[in-house]
């Protein structure tokens, strides 16, 4: 079904994928004056709006209700938390989803966008079949989005689930394994536990959210070990086997780990697959598509965005891909989508935030003596400590340079990372922020502090 201008025909741009990427693009080129064609197989917002970022984090929301109730008396609140019903927990997730699906179909249609609902596959370079519907653009772009990647030999189903089945979930499992203690993993370790489930997580790389700054990485361990989250890090996952009683879960080590439920959250890979890429010339290395800085794949006209090009697969990158895309289709010649300035966050409890790079990474690029840090703790916050939250922001600068590096670990600490990422794409000196008035009481306040004791004045903190 085709809605818009047209059903079939030529375009100035023909999108292959509704989600995050896709539809920015369609939205922007449609902005700037194009005739666009969206196709998309499932429904139009792709895996985050139904099946990644909006329904796991309303999870999440939901279960700090369930920690904040059970928290209640060290407030001076007498709450008492009966349990947790799931089916109405699914109840508020899929209206604040719904919600959100029906926003966003209005903004396609009121920019007469020609959406089409079916399976789309490149019949060539410049065509999109659907159905056997073809759509001919000047441009197209490929927007397929990625799936919940499993592991050889382990099949899921049953009490093996990928994150699709762990949100189809109608009750909450006693006992879970994790196998994966990256943003996934960890996110969904995080709901279980604040809704009474006894976690375990499995991780092959040394330790837990192994892509952050280590010492985010270390102070986030320590809060899940607080929490009664259990994990193992740098051991290798053998094999799984189910029966009507749970789950067994076999390790390199000999070990076995036994359960009601066994969430697979080994990374997404990328939809290419069957799709004509390769036969319209495209390179696809691995499943992803690879790309230059400016997302050509190196045919004429053809480009790609999202989770199926290298690199960070963020909801909110793929949505810059396709802006960037469209504005660069328009001739505007934007600026490129740089991975590492793209802000990351955890959203468990205690969440992530970061952007830029790592103290690794500044000292591999810039040199061991080229590089100065800070921490600074949440304990000389005040709204952290009326939340009840510990942690720290991290500051990573160029000697006598720029902030190239924000990183934060606590409660609600994602939040602050907007100015983060300020900071580091504009490339800020400390001596720039530490001159800004930040609000009181708030947890901004520790990005505030933490620049000024970069910048050798120091106040709520010991130098």
């Amino acid at each position: 079904m085709a809605e818009g201008t047209g059903q079939s025909g030529e375009y100035d741009v023909v999108i292959l994928g509704g989600g995050s990427g896709g539809y920015a693009c369609a939205l922007r080129a449609a902005e700037l004056g194009m005739n666009v064609a969206l196709v998309e197989k499932d429904k139009l917002g792709g895996t985050c709006l139904h099946r990644g970022c909006i329904p796991t984090k309303a999870l999440l929301h939901a279960a700090e209700v369930a920690d904040s109730t059970r928290d209640s008396e060290h407030y001076g609140v007498k709450a008492t938390l009966e349990g947790v019903d799931v089916p109405a927990v699914t109840k508020y997730r899929e209206g604040v989803v719904g919600r959100l699906y029906k926003g966003l179909q209005g903004l396609v249609k009121s920019r007469k966008i020609t959406y089409v609902e079916g399976t789309g596959r490149l019949a060539d370079a410049r065509t999109v079949e659907v159905d056997g519907q073809r759509l001919t653009g000047r441009h197209v772009v490929l927007a397929t989005g990625s799936y919940a990647r499993t592991l050889p030999g382990l099949e899921v189903g049953g009490r093996i689930v990928t994150s699709d089945g762990a949100l189809a979930l109608d009750h909450v499992p006693d006992k879970v394994v994790v196998l994966g203690g990256g943003v996934i993993g960890v996110e969904f370790a995080s709901v279980w536990r604040s809704f009474g489930s006894e976690v375990m997580i499995v991780e092959a790389l040394p330790r837990l959210v192994a892509a952050e700054d280590e010492a985010v990485s270390k102070a986030f361990e320590r809060a899940y070990r607080k929490r009664g989250i259990a994990f193992k890090t740098g051991v290798k996952f053998t094999g799984a086997t189910q029966d009507d009683d749970g789950v067994t879960v076999s390790l390199e080590n000999g070990e076995e780990l036994r359960a009601d439920l066994l969430l697979v959250a080994v990374g997404r890979g990328p939809v290419t697959e069957g799709l004509g890429y390769e036969e319209a010339g495209i390179t696809v290395d691995r499943g992803f598509v690879p790309t230059d800085e400016r997302l050509r794949t190196g045919v004429e006209n053809v480009w790609a965005v999202g989770d199926i090009v290298p690199g960070l697969q963020l909801a909110h990158r793929g949505f810059a891909h396709g802006i960037f895309v469209a504005e660069e289709i328009a001739g505007l010649n934007p600026a490129p989508v740089v991975d590492v300035n793209v802000p990351r966050v955890t959203y468990s409890e205690p969440e992530v935030a970061s952007v830029g790079l790592t103290e690794k990474q500044a000292k591999e690029k810039l040199g061991e003596d080229r590089v100065a840090t800070y921490e600074y703790n949440l304990g000389g916050n005040g709204k952290s400590q009326i939340l009840g939250t510990t942690g720290f922001v991290k500051l990573v600068r160029e000697v006598d340079g720029p902030v190239v590096g924000v990183h934060a670990v606590g409660t609600r600490m994602g939040e602050q990372i907007g100015e983060g990422q300020l900071i580091v794409n504009w490339e800020a000196y400390p001596e720039d922020v530490a001159s800004l008035v930040h609000a009181h009481p708030t947890q901004n306040e520790a990005m505030g502090e933490a620049h000024l004791a970069l910048a050798g004045k120091p106040l709520h903190s010991h130098s």
